[in-house]
């Protein structure tokens, strides 16, 4: 086996937290928003959907971390002998 359960865990966390810095943005739209009231930001968006993003961030996440263990499994990116 060339990595180990923590190992996968920890590429996993990393792929994920990417790939949710990427979903977060899609389907925000400034335009036609009223002035912000009571300490309110400019760039806040009305309806975040965030239960959306994590679900689609975690099955995205999914399917690339799939596709990072068959090449790591399979020899295509051969990983450096430690110890």
């Amino acid at each position: 086996m060339p990595i180990g359960p923590i190992t996968m865990t920890a590429i996993y966390l990393t792929i994920w937290w990417t790939v949710l810095f990427c979903v977060l943005p899609l389907g925000m739209s400034q335009e036609d928003q009223a002035p912000p009231t009571d300490g309110g930001q400019w760039g806040a968006p009305k309806t975040p959907n965030l239960k959306k993003k994590f679900i689609t961030t975690t099955w995205v996440s999914a399917i690339v971390w799939a596709v990072t263990m068959v090449i790591i499994f399979t020899g295509w990116l051969p990983l450096p002998k430690l110890g």
